[in-house]
Protein backbone atom coordinates (compact mmCIF):
# COMPACT_ATOMS: atom_id res chain seq x y z
CA UNK A 1 0.00 0.00 0.00
CA UNK A 2 1.64 3.63 -0.96
CA UNK A 3 1.19 6.34 1.62
CA UNK A 4 2.46 9.74 1.63
CA UNK A 5 4.98 11.04 4.02
CA UNK A 6 3.55 11.90 7.42
CA UNK A 7 5.22 15.46 6.73
CA UNK A 8 3.03 16.40 3.96
CA UNK A 9 0.06 15.29 5.19
CA UNK A 10 -3.23 17.68 5.56
CA UNK A 11 -4.80 18.87 8.40
CA UNK A 12 -8.23 17.17 9.27
CA UNK A 13 -10.45 19.35 7.95
CA UNK A 14 -12.49 21.72 10.54
CA UNK A 15 -15.97 20.11 9.22
CA UNK A 16 -14.79 16.70 9.97
CA UNK A 17 -13.63 18.03 13.81
CA UNK A 18 -17.17 19.72 14.39
CA UNK A 19 -18.93 16.81 13.27
CA UNK A 20 -17.09 15.00 15.72
CA UNK A 21 -17.84 17.33 18.92
CA UNK A 22 -21.43 16.44 17.37
CA UNK A 23 -21.14 12.98 17.82
CA UNK A 24 -19.71 13.51 21.45
CA UNK A 25 -22.48 15.23 22.72
CA UNK A 26 -24.79 12.97 21.40
CA UNK A 27 -23.00 9.66 22.59
CA UNK A 28 -22.94 10.97 25.53
CA UNK A 29 -26.61 11.64 25.81
CA UNK A 30 -27.13 8.15 24.28
CA UNK A 31 -25.18 6.36 26.85
CA UNK A 32 -26.41 7.79 29.57
CA UNK A 33 -29.55 5.71 28.65
CA UNK A 34 -27.77 3.09 27.33
CA UNK A 35 -26.11 2.06 30.57
CA UNK A 36 -29.29 2.09 32.64
CA UNK A 37 -31.50 0.83 30.08
CA UNK A 38 -30.97 -3.32 30.61
CA UNK A 39 -31.82 -2.23 34.50
CA UNK A 40 -34.57 -0.37 33.56
CA UNK A 41 -35.88 -3.21 31.68
CA UNK A 42 -34.97 -6.20 33.66
CA UNK A 43 -35.40 -4.81 36.95
CA UNK A 44 -37.94 -2.13 36.69
CA UNK A 45 -40.04 -3.99 34.17
CA UNK A 46 -39.99 -7.49 34.24
CA UNK A 47 -37.74 -8.08 30.85
CA UNK A 48 -36.19 -11.22 30.42
CA UNK A 49 -32.57 -11.57 28.69
CA UNK A 50 -34.37 -12.88 25.53
CA UNK A 51 -36.16 -9.83 25.46
CA UNK A 52 -33.41 -7.46 25.35
CA UNK A 53 -31.80 -9.05 23.16
CA UNK A 54 -34.90 -8.92 20.83
CA UNK A 55 -34.94 -5.18 22.10
CA UNK A 56 -31.28 -4.26 21.21
CA UNK A 57 -30.91 -6.74 18.12
CA UNK A 58 -33.74 -4.71 16.55
CA UNK A 59 -32.77 -1.21 17.68
CA UNK A 60 -29.32 -1.58 16.10
CA UNK A 61 -31.22 -3.66 12.81
CA UNK A 62 -33.23 -0.55 12.35
CA UNK A 63 -30.02 1.67 12.62
CA UNK A 64 -28.45 -0.21 9.93
CA UNK A 65 -31.17 -0.77 7.37
CA UNK A 66 -31.89 3.05 7.60
CA UNK A 67 -28.89 3.38 7.00
CA UNK A 68 -29.42 2.28 3.29
CA UNK A 69 -32.03 4.66 1.94
CA UNK A 70 -30.47 7.66 3.97
CA UNK A 71 -27.18 6.99 2.38
CA UNK A 72 -28.65 6.42 -1.35
CA UNK A 73 -30.86 10.05 -0.46
CA UNK A 74 -27.69 11.85 0.33
CA UNK A 75 -26.02 10.37 -2.93
CA UNK A 76 -29.61 11.46 -5.01
CA UNK A 77 -29.34 14.93 -3.76
CA UNK A 78 -25.86 15.16 -3.30
CA UNK A 79 -26.17 16.74 -0.04
CA UNK A 80 -25.41 15.49 3.19
CA UNK A 81 -25.99 17.83 6.06
CA UNK A 82 -29.89 17.90 5.70
CA UNK A 83 -30.08 14.44 6.56
CA UNK A 84 -27.55 14.22 8.93
CA UNK A 85 -29.38 17.39 10.55
CA UNK A 86 -32.63 15.43 10.89
CA UNK A 87 -31.38 11.99 12.35
CA UNK A 88 -29.87 14.02 15.39
CA UNK A 89 -32.27 15.77 15.55
CA UNK A 90 -35.08 12.88 16.06
CA UNK A 91 -32.62 11.31 18.46
CA UNK A 92 -32.69 14.21 20.68
CA UNK A 93 -36.53 14.95 20.32
CA UNK A 94 -37.08 11.24 21.30
CA UNK A 95 -35.07 11.48 24.60
CA UNK A 96 -37.86 12.38 26.80
CA UNK A 97 -39.68 9.43 25.96
CA UNK A 98 -37.37 7.11 28.05
CA UNK A 99 -37.45 8.83 31.24
CA UNK A 100 -41.96 9.04 30.47
CA UNK A 101 -42.15 4.63 29.38
CA UNK A 102 -43.99 3.04 31.84
CA UNK A 103 -43.91 -0.29 29.90
CA UNK A 104 -41.82 -2.31 27.81
CA UNK A 105 -43.68 -1.62 24.49
CA UNK A 106 -43.18 1.94 25.31
CA UNK A 107 -39.07 1.60 26.07
CA UNK A 108 -38.96 -0.68 22.78
CA UNK A 109 -40.92 2.64 21.34
CA UNK A 110 -38.36 5.14 22.33
CA UNK A 111 -35.71 2.35 21.59
CA UNK A 112 -36.87 2.05 18.18
CA UNK A 113 -36.93 5.76 17.62
CA UNK A 114 -33.92 7.04 18.73
CA UNK A 115 -32.05 4.63 16.63
CA UNK A 116 -34.17 5.37 13.79
CA UNK A 117 -32.76 8.90 14.42
CA UNK A 118 -28.73 6.94 14.32
CA UNK A 119 -30.25 5.25 11.17
CA UNK A 120 -30.99 8.23 9.29
CA UNK A 121 -27.25 10.38 9.88
CA UNK A 122 -25.03 7.71 9.81
CA UNK A 123 -23.99 7.17 6.04
CA UNK A 124 -24.73 10.52 5.01
CA UNK A 125 -22.28 11.38 7.91
CA UNK A 126 -19.70 9.07 7.09
CA UNK A 127 -19.80 9.55 3.14
CA UNK A 128 -19.24 12.97 4.24
CA UNK A 129 -16.31 12.23 6.19
CA UNK A 130 -15.16 10.47 2.74
CA UNK A 131 -15.84 13.30 1.03
CA UNK A 132 -13.68 15.86 2.95
CA UNK A 133 -10.47 14.11 4.02
CA UNK A 134 -7.93 13.63 1.78
CA UNK A 135 -6.74 10.37 0.83
CA UNK A 136 -3.64 10.87 3.02
CA UNK A 137 -5.05 10.94 6.24
CA UNK A 138 -8.93 9.43 5.68
CA UNK A 139 -7.65 6.51 8.09
CA UNK A 140 -7.50 9.15 10.94
CA UNK A 141 -10.23 11.32 10.17
CA UNK A 142 -12.22 8.17 10.73
CA UNK A 143 -10.30 7.73 13.19
CA UNK A 144 -10.51 11.35 15.10
CA UNK A 145 -14.76 10.99 14.76
CA UNK A 146 -14.81 7.60 15.86
CA UNK A 147 -12.62 8.75 19.22
CA UNK A 148 -14.83 12.06 19.86
CA UNK A 149 -17.87 9.87 19.68
CA UNK A 150 -16.53 7.77 22.22
CA UNK A 151 -15.30 9.98 24.82
CA UNK A 152 -18.71 10.85 24.55
CA UNK A 153 -19.80 7.73 25.29
CA UNK A 154 -16.81 7.96 27.99
CA UNK A 155 -18.55 11.00 30.05
CA UNK A 156 -22.08 10.06 29.38
CA UNK A 157 -22.37 6.97 31.66
CA UNK A 158 -19.64 8.49 34.41
CA UNK A 159 -22.28 11.54 34.70
CA UNK A 160 -24.86 8.84 34.91
CA UNK A 161 -22.94 7.23 38.03
CA UNK A 162 -22.65 10.24 39.28
CA UNK A 163 -26.45 11.07 39.02
CA UNK A 164 -27.74 7.50 40.02
CA UNK A 165 -25.59 8.44 43.53
CA UNK A 166 -26.57 11.82 43.50
CA UNK A 167 -30.51 10.91 43.19
CA UNK A 168 -30.71 7.71 44.92
CA UNK A 169 -30.95 5.35 42.04
CA UNK A 170 -33.59 7.11 40.65
CA UNK A 171 -33.41 6.19 37.23
CA UNK A 172 -36.23 7.73 35.61
CA UNK A 173 -34.87 10.93 37.03
CA UNK A 174 -31.56 10.46 35.40
CA UNK A 175 -32.57 9.52 32.55
CA UNK A 176 -34.31 13.16 32.09
CA UNK A 177 -30.82 14.83 32.38
CA UNK A 178 -29.81 12.90 29.10
CA UNK A 179 -31.96 15.20 27.45
CA UNK A 180 -29.40 18.05 27.52
CA UNK A 181 -26.20 17.19 25.57
CA UNK A 182 -28.68 15.92 22.79
CA UNK A 183 -30.65 19.83 22.67
CA UNK A 184 -26.75 21.27 22.69
CA UNK A 185 -25.13 18.72 19.97
CA UNK A 186 -28.02 19.82 17.19
CA UNK A 187 -27.61 23.42 18.09
CA UNK A 188 -23.82 22.57 17.29
CA UNK A 189 -25.02 21.39 14.10
CA UNK A 190 -27.23 24.01 12.77
CA UNK A 191 -24.70 26.50 12.80
CA UNK A 192 -22.17 24.23 11.07
CA UNK A 193 -22.33 25.58 7.41
CA UNK A 194 -23.20 23.65 4.63
CA UNK A 195 -20.13 21.87 2.88
CA UNK A 196 -19.59 22.75 -0.30
CA UNK A 197 -20.46 19.52 -2.25
CA UNK A 198 -17.58 18.33 -4.75
CA UNK A 199 -20.29 15.36 -6.06
CA UNK A 200 -23.10 15.85 -8.16
CA UNK A 201 -26.52 14.06 -7.64
CA UNK A 202 -25.68 10.36 -8.23
CA UNK A 203 -28.61 8.32 -8.54
CA UNK A 204 -28.22 4.39 -8.39
CA UNK A 205 -30.70 1.90 -8.78
CA UNK A 206 -32.02 -0.52 -5.73
CA UNK A 207 -31.66 -3.65 -8.15
CA UNK A 208 -29.19 -6.45 -8.22
CA UNK A 209 -27.89 -4.92 -11.49
CA UNK A 210 -27.81 -1.41 -10.25
CA UNK A 211 -26.16 -2.40 -6.92
CA UNK A 212 -23.39 -4.28 -9.00
CA UNK A 213 -21.56 -0.79 -9.27
CA UNK A 214 -20.43 -0.77 -6.13
CA UNK A 215 -17.70 -3.93 -6.99
CA UNK A 216 -16.73 -7.20 -6.28
CA UNK A 217 -14.27 -5.42 -3.89
CA UNK A 218 -17.01 -3.62 -1.84
CA UNK A 219 -19.19 -6.76 -1.27
CA UNK A 220 -16.31 -8.88 -0.30
CA UNK A 221 -15.94 -6.32 2.55
CA UNK A 222 -19.81 -6.33 3.32
CA UNK A 223 -19.67 -10.16 3.63
CA UNK A 224 -16.85 -9.94 6.00
CA UNK A 225 -18.36 -7.28 8.12
CA UNK A 226 -21.93 -9.34 8.24
CA UNK A 227 -19.42 -11.95 9.96
CA UNK A 228 -17.60 -9.54 12.08
CA UNK A 229 -21.06 -8.42 13.50
CA UNK A 230 -22.15 -11.70 14.05
CA UNK A 231 -19.32 -11.61 16.03
CA UNK A 232 -20.81 -8.68 18.08
CA UNK A 233 -23.97 -8.54 20.21
CA UNK A 234 -25.47 -5.83 22.20
CA UNK A 235 -23.01 -4.43 24.96
CA UNK A 236 -26.30 -4.64 27.09
CA UNK A 237 -25.08 -7.87 27.62
CA UNK A 238 -21.64 -6.71 29.34
CA UNK A 239 -23.98 -4.73 31.87
CA UNK A 240 -26.04 -7.85 32.57
CA UNK A 241 -22.59 -9.85 33.18
CA UNK A 242 -21.37 -7.12 35.40
CA UNK A 243 -23.95 -7.23 37.32
CA UNK A 244 -24.62 -10.73 37.35
CA UNK A 245 -21.05 -10.88 38.89
CA UNK A 246 -21.98 -8.41 41.61
CA UNK A 247 -21.80 -4.78 40.59
CA UNK A 248 -24.70 -2.80 41.69
CA UNK A 249 -26.56 -0.75 40.30
CA UNK A 250 -25.31 2.12 41.21
CA UNK A 251 -22.08 1.50 38.97
CA UNK A 252 -23.41 -0.35 36.55
CA UNK A 253 -22.62 2.38 33.76
CA UNK A 254 -19.42 2.30 34.46
CA UNK A 255 -19.39 -1.35 32.34
CA UNK A 256 -19.54 1.33 29.68
CA UNK A 257 -16.86 3.40 30.85
CA UNK A 258 -14.60 1.10 30.70
CA UNK A 259 -14.88 -0.23 27.27
CA UNK A 260 -15.03 3.71 25.62
CA UNK A 261 -12.40 5.07 27.57
CA UNK A 262 -10.35 2.34 25.94
CA UNK A 263 -11.98 2.59 22.56
CA UNK A 264 -11.59 6.29 22.51
CA UNK A 265 -7.98 5.99 23.63
CA UNK A 266 -6.88 3.18 20.55
CA UNK A 267 -9.35 4.99 17.87
CA UNK A 268 -7.43 7.31 16.39
CA UNK A 269 -4.23 6.02 16.70
CA UNK A 270 -5.30 2.78 15.29
CA UNK A 271 -6.97 4.95 12.27
CA UNK A 272 -3.44 6.49 11.86
CA UNK A 273 -1.59 3.71 11.94
CA UNK A 274 -4.03 2.10 8.96
CA UNK A 275 -2.75 5.43 6.81
CA UNK A 276 0.65 3.79 7.22
CA UNK A 277 0.42 -0.24 6.88
CA UNK A 278 -2.29 -2.36 5.67
CA UNK A 279 -5.66 -1.68 6.88
CA UNK A 280 -6.50 -5.84 7.04
CA UNK A 281 -3.74 -6.42 9.54
CA UNK A 282 -4.93 -3.87 12.21
CA UNK A 283 -8.75 -5.43 11.34
CA UNK A 284 -7.36 -8.95 12.35
CA UNK A 285 -5.54 -7.82 15.35
CA UNK A 286 -9.01 -5.85 16.91
CA UNK A 287 -11.17 -9.45 16.20
CA UNK A 288 -7.93 -12.03 17.58
CA UNK A 289 -8.43 -9.02 20.99
CA UNK A 290 -12.04 -9.95 20.93
CA UNK A 291 -11.44 -13.66 20.69
CA UNK A 292 -10.09 -12.85 24.03
CA UNK A 293 -12.33 -10.88 25.74
CA UNK A 294 -15.01 -13.26 24.97
CA UNK A 295 -13.18 -15.98 26.17
CA UNK A 296 -12.29 -14.02 29.60
CA UNK A 297 -15.59 -13.23 30.11
CA UNK A 298 -16.96 -16.65 29.24
CA UNK A 299 -14.10 -18.14 31.77
CA UNK A 300 -14.33 -15.47 34.94
CA UNK A 301 -16.32 -15.62 38.19
CA UNK A 302 -15.02 -12.44 39.45
CA UNK A 303 -15.45 -8.86 38.63
CA UNK A 304 -12.44 -8.02 37.79
CA UNK A 305 -11.50 -10.65 35.13
CA UNK A 306 -15.04 -9.44 33.72
CA UNK A 307 -13.99 -5.45 33.39
CA UNK A 308 -10.51 -6.94 32.06
CA UNK A 309 -12.84 -8.28 29.33
CA UNK A 310 -14.81 -5.58 29.18
CA UNK A 311 -11.73 -3.21 28.22
CA UNK A 312 -10.58 -5.64 25.77
CA UNK A 313 -13.67 -5.53 24.19
CA UNK A 314 -12.92 -1.92 23.81
CA UNK A 315 -9.89 -2.22 22.55
CA UNK A 316 -11.28 -4.67 19.83
CA UNK A 317 -13.86 -1.67 18.57
CA UNK A 318 -10.81 0.79 18.71
CA UNK A 319 -9.06 -1.45 15.96
CA UNK A 320 -12.27 -2.48 13.73
CA UNK A 321 -15.09 -0.25 13.51
CA UNK A 322 -13.02 3.16 12.13
CA UNK A 323 -10.95 1.33 9.84
CA UNK A 324 -14.06 -0.85 8.36
CA UNK A 325 -15.39 2.78 7.52
CA UNK A 326 -11.95 3.52 6.08
CA UNK A 327 -12.09 0.49 4.05
CA UNK A 328 -15.54 0.88 2.76
CA UNK A 329 -14.40 4.71 1.00
CA UNK A 330 -10.85 2.53 -0.27
CA UNK A 331 -13.24 0.34 -2.12
CA UNK A 332 -16.15 1.83 -3.01
CA UNK A 333 -16.99 4.47 -6.00
CA UNK A 334 -16.86 7.94 -5.07
CA UNK A 335 -20.46 9.06 -6.40
CA UNK A 336 -21.96 5.91 -4.43
CA UNK A 337 -20.48 6.24 -1.13
CA UNK A 338 -23.87 6.89 0.88
CA UNK A 339 -25.23 4.09 -0.83
CA UNK A 340 -22.29 1.55 0.04
CA UNK A 341 -22.18 2.68 3.44
CA UNK A 342 -26.20 2.14 3.77
CA UNK A 343 -25.75 -1.25 1.78
CA UNK A 344 -22.67 -2.68 4.15
CA UNK A 345 -24.19 -1.39 7.22
CA UNK A 346 -27.66 -3.80 6.12
CA UNK A 347 -25.61 -6.22 5.90
CA UNK A 348 -24.26 -5.82 9.45
CA UNK A 349 -27.68 -4.98 10.36
CA UNK A 350 -29.17 -8.25 9.91
CA UNK A 351 -26.13 -10.29 11.25
CA UNK A 352 -26.35 -8.11 14.59
CA UNK A 353 -30.04 -9.18 15.31
CA UNK A 354 -29.04 -12.45 14.69
CA UNK A 355 -26.41 -12.85 16.95
CA UNK A 356 -28.33 -10.43 19.89
CA UNK A 357 -31.52 -12.79 19.62
CA UNK A 358 -29.13 -15.62 19.46
CA UNK A 359 -27.22 -14.24 22.50
CA UNK A 360 -30.47 -13.69 24.48
CA UNK A 361 -31.55 -17.08 23.94
CA UNK A 362 -28.26 -18.68 25.19
CA UNK A 363 -28.37 -16.73 27.99
CA UNK A 364 -31.73 -17.75 29.27
CA UNK A 365 -31.43 -21.51 28.41
CA UNK A 366 -27.82 -22.03 28.90
CA UNK A 367 -26.51 -19.22 31.22
CA UNK A 368 -24.11 -16.02 30.50
CA UNK A 369 -20.84 -17.95 29.80
CA UNK A 370 -22.25 -19.55 26.55
CA UNK A 371 -23.36 -15.83 25.47
CA UNK A 372 -19.84 -15.24 25.20
CA UNK A 373 -18.33 -18.64 23.43
CA UNK A 374 -21.01 -18.32 21.10
CA UNK A 375 -19.05 -14.38 20.29
CA UNK A 376 -15.59 -16.37 20.70
CA UNK A 377 -16.69 -18.68 17.84
CA UNK A 378 -17.84 -15.97 15.80
CA UNK A 379 -14.44 -14.28 16.62
CA UNK A 380 -12.29 -17.20 15.26
CA UNK A 381 -14.12 -17.72 12.13
CA UNK A 382 -14.11 -13.87 11.31
CA UNK A 383 -9.97 -13.97 11.90
CA UNK A 384 -10.42 -16.55 9.11
CA UNK A 385 -12.01 -14.79 6.72
CA UNK A 386 -9.25 -11.68 7.45
CA UNK A 387 -6.64 -13.83 6.67
CA UNK A 388 -7.92 -15.54 3.47
CA UNK A 389 -8.95 -11.59 2.59
CA UNK A 390 -5.93 -10.43 2.83
CA UNK A 391 -4.74 -12.89 -0.14
CA UNK A 392 -7.30 -11.28 -2.43
CA UNK A 393 -7.33 -8.15 -4.99
CA UNK A 394 -8.51 -4.83 -3.01
CA UNK A 395 -7.84 -1.45 -4.24
CA UNK A 396 -5.56 0.08 -1.52
CA UNK A 397 -6.06 3.85 -0.22
CA UNK A 398 -6.35 5.83 -3.72
CA UNK A 399 -7.14 3.36 -6.02
CA UNK A 400 -9.00 3.65 -8.89
CA UNK A 401 -12.30 4.35 -7.14
CA UNK A 402 -11.03 7.34 -5.21
CA UNK A 403 -11.34 11.47 -5.91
Amino acid sequence: MTHSNSATRPAIPRTIWALGFVSLLTDMSSEMVHGLLPLLLVGGLGASALMVGVIEGAAEALVLVTKVFSGYLSDAIGRRKPLVLLGYGLAAAVRPLFPLADSVAAVTTARLLDRLGKGIRGAPRDALIGDLAPPEIRGAAFGLRQSMDTIGAVIGPLVAVALMWWLANDIRAVLWWAVVPGIFAVLLLIRLPEPEHARKPARMPLTRQGLARLGPSFFKLTLLGACISLARFSEAFLVLRAVDMGLTATFAPMVLVVMSVVYSLTAYPAGQLSDRIPRQGLLGLGLAVLLAADVLIALSNTLVGTFVGIALWGLHMGFTQGILATMIVDVAPAEYRGTAFGVFNLASGLALLAASVLAGLLWDWQGPACTFWMGAGFSLLSIVLVVSYQHRSMKPSGGEHNP
